[in-house]
Order: structure tokens, then sequence, then C-alpha cells
């Protein structure tokens, strides 16, 4: 069976996130205001085969703690549907 996941990877909250800190600091050059705090990550789909949806979970789980996220740094979620 086909899946199709999304899956979103951001810094923890307790690490600095230097690229979200600079893109905050310049918000107000572009006349932004009211920004507290700017976090950037990664989205990531893929589209897979998979047996039945615990394959499919167990799949996309091994991708993101082997490949896709540095888990001492990063925290990941994802969703998964069929196609």
């Amino acid at each position: 069976m086909k899946y199709f996941a999304e899956i979103d990877i951001m810094p923890h909250k307790e690490l600095l996130d230097p690229q979200g800190k600079t893109v905050s600091n310049n918000m107000k050059n572009l006349d932004i205001s009211g920004v507290d705090d700017v976090r950037i990550g990664k989205h990531i789909t893929m589209t897979f085969d998979a047996a039945n949806q615990e394959e499919a979970n167990a799949k996309v789980d091994t991708a993101c703690k082997k490949l896709l996220a540095n888990v001492i740094m990063e925290k990941y979620t994802f969703s998964i549907k069929t196609v």
C-alpha cells in the first residue's frame, strides 16, 4: 500500500535557534512589528510503500531517528495517510 508522510522537524525549545533569532531581529527592518519569536525548522514529505499503518509508522519513525532529525538537538512530529 502507498503512504504519504508529512514530517516537521524543529529545534528543541531549550536550544538557541540562531537562524530564527536572525529572522526575528530583522522583522523590524521590514516594518513587521509584534513578533516575539521565530523558530525555523524543516518540513519533509515522503511517499513510500508499507504493508500496513503500523509498518508505515515504523518506517517514518526510523527515518527520522536515524537520518532526518538530529534527535539530540531537534524534535520531530509526523502524520501519515494512504495515497
